[in-house]
């Protein structure tokens, strides 16, 4: 019989179809990235309490009081318990795919994602030199393949799909930062690169819940304290000489840093290489906590530093920390570069701005570790718009630092060029390109 006389009618979606189930999937994504996110800083508190004593804060960034013998046995025992989860998830289980992956349709198991997001926040509270960014990301993304699992009747396209899977992974960003703007570009400055009113909307929105809902966990203090003191001009031109200088160190810390990742040990070999870099790690840290955790004691520090000649120290620990967390990357350990580029950005801004200021004082040497800290973070993620958003939001900065920030962010992603010969890889260091787009077209 002819499908058009058999009686029975294909169910076609009505108009309303795609915008309820977009907005519905926008406010419960929303709410489990937001929640997952909390808890996982949660989590955070949990293990640097319980290893370390203490618990970071604006005004206690690192482990300052710490014992130093205690630095140092936190940082190793972490490593060794990482290195074997990482050995286990990797050779004994379902691999969980990068969030790049999980954007392009690779499904996210779950227990395995979990373990996975909570051992780099464990390696992270106990001292390990890696961002922490990475695991709410990829909590988003796989609550995102649960939630479209779950609902597979609904018939969802390609083009939705990556579009709730990359949200979401914004979204767990913003939870953990507070930062709906940021977690909003990176999901469409990184991962999907293009925007139009959908993208926009749901990403946004999503952020939006999240941050709200991390917030109201874990309170909504500055992730950086900085200085009341206003922007001028001034800054303006030690921005143009000051970025392009981060920029260049950005570039070769992304290349260094995309090396390390495609080199990670997966085999055995990370049973003995993750805990000897820990320890190492453990070792710098005796003389230098700063170069413990995500990167933030250093970047604090480098912000609070007055100007006096052993400002110039903070070089040596921006230095530590970069190669750290290159080995770090090397040796087996999952996590992310953006606060670390955060910190060596700062550290390097603010020994800048000493020199400056002994030519021409006058500008607040927190100011240049911000603009420091913008140049090299657009730099080595070659994502300028993100870099600036998040640096603006998580410090709660002015409206009045857009101009100069804005300036740093240009100089910086420029000047990166010159040492970027070849295309960057991963799920956090991608080649720049155009994302303004009115297209639907499927991710590149």
């Amino acid at each position: 019989m002819h499908p058009e006389t058999s009686g029975v009618q294909e169910r076609v979606p009505s108009r309303w179809h795609r915008p309820a189930f977009l907005l519905v999937s926008t406010v419960i994504l929303g709410l489990a990235a937001g929640l997952s996110s909390g808890l996982l800083a949660l989590l955070l508190e949990a293990v640097e309490s319980l290893f370390l004593d203490f618990n970071e804060s604006p005004l206690l960034p690192g482990p300052f009081d710490t014992p130093w013998i205690r630095r140092a046995l936190s940082v190793l025992i972490g490593g060794c318990i990482a290195a074997v989860i990482w050995w286990l998830l990797r050779n004994r289980t379902a691999k969980v795919p990068t969030v790049g992956k999980a954007v392009k349709g690779e499904s996210m198991p779950v227990w395995q994602t979990i373990v996975h997001v909570c051992t780099q926040i464990f390696f992270v509270g106990t001292g390990g030199s890696i961002g922490r960014e990475v695991a709410p990301r990829e909590a988003g993304a796989m609550l995102a393949g649960v939630w479209l699992r779950i609902s597979r009747y609904a018939r969802v396209s390609t083009e939705d799909r990556q579009l709730l899977v990359a949200a979401a992974a914004g979204a767990g960003f913003a939870g953990i930062y507070l930062s709906p703007l940021t977690g909003a570009l990176f999901c469409l400055e990184i991962l999907l690169k293009r925007i139009n009113a959908t993208t926009v909307a749901v990403s946004f929105s999503m952020s939006v819940i999240a941050a709200t809902l991390g917030g109201l966990i874990r309170g909504t203090d500055p992730y950086y304290a900085v200085g009341t003191e206003g922007f001028t001009p001034r800054l303006l031109a030690f921005a143009v000489v000051a970025a392009p200088i981060t920029g260049i160190i950005g570039g070769l810390f992304a290349k260094a840093t995309s090396w390390a990742e495609r080199r990670k040990s997966t085999t055995i070999h990370i049973l003995w290489q993750l805990p000897l870099i820990a320890g190492a790690t453990g070792l710098v840290a005796i003389w230098a906590p700063q170069v413990m955790g995500n990167g933030r004691a250093l970047a604090q520090v480098s912000m609070d530093s007055p100007i006096t000649p052993a400002i110039l120290f903070l070089l040596a620990f921006g230095l530590a920390k970069a190669v750290l967390t290159i080995l770090t990357i090397r040796a087996g350990a999952s996590g992310g570069t953006l606060t670390p580029s955060i910190a060596v950005g700062a550290s390097v801004g603010a020994a800048l701005g000493a020199l400056w200021s002994l030519m021409l004082p006058g500008i607040p040497i927190w100011q240049c570790a911000i603009v420091g800290a913008v140049a090299m973070l657009s730099a080595s993620q070659q994502a300028p718009l993100m870099a600036l958003m998040m640096l603006m939001e998580i410090s709660h900065l002015p409206i009045t630092a857009l101009g100069p920030l804005g300036l740093a962010t240009c100089l910086g992603v420029v000047a990166s060029r010159l040492v970027l010969a070849s295309p960057l890889t991963g799920d956090s260091q991608r080649t720049p390109a155009p994302f303004l787009s009115k297209s639907n077209d499927s991710l590149r």
